[in-house]
């Protein structure tokens, strides 16, 4: 069943605080091969609070994740995220096509601290296979 294109400028709730600690810097740099620093997240850590947005997205319009191919990743930042920070992150439908039977969703997620200053914009490309597909 396609999504429905009511959701194009929806925003979803925050997600709960994430914790920057060094510990979970050094388990993200582990994981992806980025270089660790005890005091600066990689450029691609605030994928973890995002994605958490997504999930609770997902959740929220019952569409499966293993239904969903992830096509594209951007980050643009306010300011580098540090060992202390606390993030949440919000994100919004921003686009909603169908082709060949297949979603293709426009997301962006603003990823906030504690005095909910933004850090960094996330926009992702999602593509919610259909059930031919």
């Amino acid at each position: 069943m396609p999504i429905d294109q009511s959701l194009v400028g929806r925003e979803f709730p925050p997600t709960d605080p994430y914790p920057v600690t060094s510990v979970k810097l050094r388990e993200f740099a582990d994981a992806t091969g980025a270089a660790y620093d005890d005091k600066l997240a990689p450029p691609t850590f605030p994928i973890v609070v995002a994605f958490e947005a997504m999930n609770g997205f997902l959740a929220d319009v019952e569409v499966d994740l293993h239904r969903i191919v992830h096509g594209e990743q951007r980050f643009a930042y306010q300011r580098p995220v540090r060992v202390g920070d606390l993030l949440t992150a919000t994100l919004t439908v921003d686009s909603l096509r169908q082709i060949g039977g297949n979603d293709i969703l426009g997301t962006t997620s603003l990823v906030t601290d504690v005095d909910g200053a933004l850090v960094c914009t996330t926009k992702a490309t999602l593509i919610h296979r259909g059930e031919d597909s």
